[in-house]
């Protein structure tokens, strides 16, 4: 027999596993998004968590009493995933764009964000989870009895609850998320997924080949019990159950949380469409051969919702039994800690914030620290419902049949199915139709279906179930208005979903919808094709930011709320401060509060904080036809603006060029009065000494005709370099190239320069390899470019032994020859300006020359389609580089 000691031991350190993937998952989670969890896999897993501890001890119970039954409980979220992926998305994207945090949040949202249709929707969830709640405490029980042997079933499942109720509270309560996501939770949801899909297939495959000889030998002698139910197949309770089955998947609070709100990527629910429903079928693979080789071994009057658990232990399969009861654990935990953060998050934002502002009298001066209320009312929220869960558990004395109690919740929730349906889809409903629909709806679960699964001991009688109340027959709940015949389940789904759906579109037709609720309307409908954003609500009104802050840091946190803050501040332009209250900041600051306290909660604070008043219909109107003239106006005012401003952008470019040809023609006109006065002031001073007829020695008569000859030359070279300038920088300079050898160029410059070279004491040394090295160039113009730089350098270069290496390489199409001599060549200062007209380095004198040689060299490269550059070593030290282009055909030789 399994030791209880081992199998507490086994589920005490089960959910310390649990715990620590949460809590690691959560701490990593903060810091940077972790990969793995956000793939479509996990994502999938934790929808898993609707294979609660119904479908995997019930779904055999209900195989051994009604056949293929079971099957409709699968069938309606495959049909859902395979054929209603788009409502799935549409429900995603609403959720992901207006950051809503539960199915309560969305109705109200939708429906002009109605505080009062929120808190409808919150009760009705609580009311229809609690029998859920405690179809798991029963499953956990039972199966712990199993093994355990008979103890107080109330005791047991009060310290489950208990457990439970702690462990969700440490699980998903921890934080305040703004977007609600518990990233931890659907860690270890996605691995209780793979725990209680692993137990229920190695029963399954026990049952078939360890207890039976294989599936033809489960199928040889098939139980009558399950071929009874045969002829009912796809009768109107098959249909009924796979409508619930199907409206379960997107109404159930918890459903709608994993599904919905935990989404991370909307594409994710591509693979959840096929990946799902393939996890449904592994689920139902063996649930019926479980359930055929149950009834062949377990005694006549066994209990069917325990053959996944009492087959391994009929034969003594220990460890298979012990897997088996975590499966069972799995299933129900993950349902119990999913569906109480998913209804304690609509509690607190629905319920205890809308109190808690009226309490706390909040206005503009905001008082009581709201994140931390949130906080304690959730985990008082989950207690309480797990104590719902425990007291419906006891009242209903333990029903034998899972199955029945899971139905109940289904109905429940399947309310919500018309207002969301109709919301999402039809513009035309109203929240008068939504509100007298769940109302109707409610009022006719509960009399038909909810009080009565209680036998007759909560508020309906036994003698009222039986004769109806005040003995009208017509009243009777399980036959209400002469329905009589017809399957309790089928009975109260046409009177609760149907008198609900009928009274929503009644309503709906008849009443007028408010501004708001039009707006909101619009934006859901058309959630793909809304480019963004969100009114705050409708409204006119005054706030300031300080009291839009210290809202901020009550319900967000101080540093979210401060962050939040600086970021409209940017977007608005400014580096301090707080942003100004605009409609856009209200509306960002409403979105981001919804995702804490629900969109509800989120208006009717903001509204008060702002002192906000909705306007009328003929009012929006009004506004809406002023707005587009306005915005024509802008339109067109915008399009002359850039116009005039691309205009005065040109002239103001056009101005600039000709401030700087200006100054460039004022500084070369100074420049050439400059170099022309000295040699002519020089001649006409020499000039006038010989003209006034004084003695003048024979001497100095033949020096100062020397002088007035060289500086005639000298005026007549810079009037030559001039004019050269001015043909290279117009282009009209007779510029004929051909291929030229670059080694014979330079061998013919220096020998032309050997003179100079020689009086200055400098060597050069020329590193041409063998191979030849045509440029594009012109003959004369290349020499004049080399004797320019070697003559430099000689004039130049105050160094002891003066040297010139001219070393050249090819790179690519271009020919590069660097001119190095070892005077440290020029500084990166003068490097900016030496290619300018007229200048000079610091180290020349202005008798050296008129400081045209280097532009007149730059501009003859750049005519040649080459370049002349400084370049710089990492020592510091430069040199010239002249770049010719490649040539191509035979060389011709410099003359």
């Amino acid at each position: 027999m399994l030791s209880v000691n081992l199998l507490l031991t086994v589920c005490l350190g089960y959910v310390v596993l649990l715990f620590v993937v949460a809590y690691v998952v959560d701490r990593k989670t903060r810091r940077r998004p972790i990969r793995w969890l956000q793939s479509p896999v996990i994502y999938t897993l934790s929808i898993s968590i609707y294979c609660t501890s119904w479908t995997f001890y019930g779904a055999v119970g209900s195989a051994a009493r009604n056949g293929l039954e079971f099957v409709t409980i699968y069938l309606g979220p495959t049909l859902v995933f395979i054929g209603w992926w788009w409502l799935l998305r549409k429900l995603i994207r609403i959720g992901r764009t207006y950051r809503i945090t539960s199915i309560a949040d969305l109705i109200s949202s939708r429906y002009g964000k109605s505080a009062s249709l929120a808190v409808l929707v919150t009760v009705i969830a609580v009311i229809a989870t609690t029998p859920y709640i405690a179809l798991q405490l029963q499953s956990v029980t039972r199966s712990y009895q199993v093994i355990a042997g008979e103890t107080d079933a109330n005791t047991t499942a009060f310290w489950i609850a208990a457990g439970m109720a702690l462990f969700t509270i440490l699980f998903g309560t921890r934080n305040l998320d703004a977007n609600e996501r518990h990233h931890g939770v659907v860690a270890a949801i996605a691995l209780e997924a793979i725990v209680k899909l692993a137990a229920l297939i190695a029963v399954g495959g026990f049952a078939v080949w360890g207890i039976s000889e294989g599936v033809s030998d489960v199928f040889s002698d098939v139980p009558s019990e399950l071929v009874t139910g045969l002829d009912e197949v796809f009768g109107p309770r098959w249909i009924v159950l796979t409508f619930l089955s199907a409206t379960a998947i997107i109404c159930l609070p918890r459903q709608f949380q994993v599904t919905v709100v935990e989404n991370i990527e909307e594409n994710h629910l591509s693979t959840a469409s096929w990946l799902f429903p393939l996890y449904l079928f592994g689920m139902t693979l063996f649930i019926m051969p479980i359930a055929i080789v149950g009834l062949k071994v377990m005694p006549q009057g066994a209990n069917p919702d325990l053959f996944v658990l009492t087959l391994p232990l009929v034969a003594e399969r220990q460890e298979l039994a012990l897997l088996a009861f975590l499966g069972g654990f799995s299933s129900a935990t993950s349902m119990v800690i999913v569906a109480a953060i998913a209804v304690s998050t609509m509690v607190s934002n629905h319920i205890v914030t809308p109190v808690a502002l009226r309490v706390l009298a909040v206005g503009r001066a905001v008082s009581g620290d709201v994140r931390q209320i949130l906080l304690v009312s959730r985990r008082v929220s989950i207690a309480l419902i797990l104590g719902l869960g425990f007291l419906y558990f006891r009242a209903s004395g333990g029903s034998d049949a899972l199955a029945a109690i899971g139905l109940i919740a289904f109905v429940g929730v399947a309310q919500f199915l018309p207002s969301l349906l109709g919301g999402i889809f039809w513009r035309g409903a109203t929240r008068a139709g939504a509100l007298y629909g769940l109302l109707v709806g409610f009022a006719f679960w509960a009399y038909t279906l909810f009080l009565p699964s209680f036998g007759g001991e909560v508020l309906l009688s036994a003698d009222v179930l039986r004769d109806g109340p005040w003995g009208i027959a017509i009243l009777r709940p399980q036959s209400l208005f002469g329905l009589v015949g017809m399957d309790p389940l089928v009975h109260a789904v046409v009177w609760s979903v149907g008198g609900n759906a009928l009274t929503f579109v009644v309503v709906s037709s008849l009443s007028h919808a408010s501004a708001l609720e039009r707006l909101q309307s619009t934006l859901f409908v058309d959630v793909f094709k809304s480019t963004g954003g969100e009114p705050s609500g409708v409204a006119v009104g005054t706030a300031e930011a300080d009291d839009l802050l210290i809202l901020a840091r009550r319900i967000l946190g101080d540093a979210p709320a401060t962050r939040l803050f600086e970021e409209l501040a940017r977007s608005q332009g400014l580096t301090d401060g707080l942003p100004e209250p605009t409609d856009s900041v209200i509306a960002r600051l409403e979105r981001e509060l919804a995702g804490s306290i629900g969109a509800a909660s989120a208006h009717a604070l903001v509204t008060r904080i702002a002192g906000r008043q909705p306007l009328g219909m003929t009012d929006l109107i009004e506004i809406a036809d002023e707005t587009q003239q306005l915005m024509e106006t802008t339109r067109q005012l915008a399009e002359k603006s850039e116009e005039l401003e691309e205009t005065a952008h040109q002239l103001r470019r056009l101005n600039e060029r000709l401030r700087s040809l200006d100054a460039q023609k004022d500084a070369f006109l100074s420049q050439v009065s400059h170099e022309l006065r000295t040699p002519m002031t020089s001649i006409r001073s020499f000039s006038e000494i010989l003209l006034d007829g004084e003695a003048v020695s024979r001497p100095e008569r033949e020096r100062f005709l020397g002088i007035i000859n060289a500086e005639s030359r000298r005026l007549t070279r810079l009037l030559d370099e001039l004019l050269d300038m001015n043909r290279l920088e117009a282009g009209t300079s007779d510029m004929h190239l051909e291929p030229l050898d670059l080694a014979e160029c330079v061998t013919g410059a220096v020998e032309t320069m050997s003179g100079v070279t020689q009086d200055a004491g400098m060597a050069i040394r020329v590193e041409i390899g063998p191979e030849a090295m045509p440029i594009a160039g012109n003959a004369d113009r290349v020499r004049q470019i080399l004797i320019n730089l070697i003559s430099n350098a000689a004039k130049y270069n105050n160094a002891g032994s003066p040297r010139v290496d001219m070393r050249a390489r090819q790179s690519g199409d271009r020919i590069l020859l660097d001119i190095i001599d070892n005077g440290g060549g020029i500084t990166r200062r003068e490097a900016t300006t030496v290619f300018e007209k007229f200048a000079r380095g610091d180290r020349s004198d202005r008798s050296q020359g008129a400081g045209l040689g280097l532009p007149i060299s730059r501009a003859i490269m750049r005519a040649m389609d080459g370049d002349l550059t400084v370049e710089f070593r990492p020592d510091g030290s430069s040199f010239f580089r002249l770049t010719f282009k490649l040539a191509r055909g035979p060389v011709s030789s410099p003359e």
